[in-house]
Parts: structure tokens; sequence; C-alpha cells
């Protein structure tokens, strides 16, 4: 792997099987500017692929994409990137703030989108998913597994669209999840109420991030 310093070995990023108790990420871990330009356009579509293997829709205002350690690289450099940012100890800091998003053991980690088409009453409509965070739950078998949203991203008359949150799964919902038993994300919210049946492919997917 090529670090910040760079070299001309192509990029590899190791296996999620490789690492897992999606291990943090670290300065080495990050590609300088002319290293990672090299490679962008390949690692973006790598990327691509697998988030169409990551994100699942919740009706028609509501999706989430799971995080790993590859999508998180991904959005580091891509950050750097766009603000040009090359003095390490801030790219330390960054990486610090990103490792948030990272799924602890037994975990899953998503970035929840609230997406609202017509912009012009955007702050109303986002304010009728408030108390979005107490209705969020994962379904595997007969077992919910509630979704832990980041604080302080809700208001009593705010609420971001983006928001992040964690399912934390205890070894029996993690051992029928990782085993294929039916999975769905639930939302029961007065304003929305949505579900959505994980594909095989999808929780194939995310069962990696939950393999010791």
């Amino acid at each position: 792997m090529m670090t910040a310093a760079g070299s001309a070995k192509p990029i590899h990023y190791p296996p999620l099987l490789h690492s897992p108790l999606m291990k943090k990420i670290a300065l080495e871990d990050i590609l300088g500017f002319a290293a990672y330009e090299k490679v962008r356009e390949e690692f973006r579509r790598e990327i691509i692929e697998k988030k169409k293997l990551r994100r699942v829709a919740v009706g028609r205002n509501i999706s989430l994409v799971f995080e790993n350690r590859d999508t998180v690289i991904f959005q580091i450099q891509e950050m750097l990137r766009a603000e040009k940012i090359t003095d390490l100890d801030k790219i330390r800091e960054e990486i610090a703030v990103y490792n948030e998003l990272i799924p602890n053991p037994g975990e899953l980690s998503a970035t929840l989108f609230i997406e609202i088409e017509d912009q012009t009453h955007l702050r109303n409509e986002l304010l009728k998913f408030l108390g979005i965070d107490e209705a969020l739950n994962f379904k595997v078998g007969e077992q919910r597994i509630p979704g832990r949203f980041e604080e302080g991203r809700s208001k009593e008359d705010k609420i971001s669209a983006v928001q992040y949150v964690r399912f934390s799964f205890n070894a029996e919902s993690r051992q029928a999840f990782i085993a294929g038993v039916p999975a769905e994300i639930i939302i029961d919210h007065a304003n929305y109420r949505a579900s959505e049946v994980l594909s095989a492919a999808v929780q194939g997917s995310l069962a990696q991030d939950l393999a010791e």
C-alpha cells in the first residue's frame, strides 16, 4: 500500500475479513495527493460498486449507507483532496473524526440520509422527522436491535438531513444475521412508517462487518 509519502506501487486496501475488528484508520493508510490522483478513478469505481451492496432505501425519503474501512478511507481521501489539506496534524485530526464512523466489534454503523425532493420547504419537511432516533430498528428474525444515533444532530427545532447511527448486536442476533436469518430495517415514526427487507447480497456484504 502507498503511504502519505507516496510510491509507485498500486493501491491495495486489505479485504474486510483480514481485519475482523474493523481496525481504525491510521495516517499510513492515507495516500498523498499525487499518489491518490493516480488511483482515484479506479478506487472511486470500486467504492461505488461496494456501496451498491451497502445501501438500503427504507421508503421514499430515507436511505442508509453502511460504513466500513474502505468507505471511510474514501471519504477521508476525498475530503483531503477537496479541502487541499496537507498538514499532517490536521490530517490526523480528520482521521480521528472519521474513525468514529467505523463500527466497533459486534456493530453495524451507517450514515442515514433524509432525502427531501422539494427543497422549497426543506426545513419544515425535515422537522417532520424529529424523533427518528427513537423509531429506527434493525430486525433479525424476531429480534430487534434499536438504532443508536450520534448525539447533537437533532434538537427541538432543528434536525440534520444526515445522521449517524449504530446497531449493536448481541451474540445471538449477530450469529443469526451471519447465518442468513432474514433481516429488515424498520422505521415506525408518527410521520414516516416504512420497512425494507435486506436482499441476500446486501446481508452477505454486511455480515462481513460482524464476522470474527
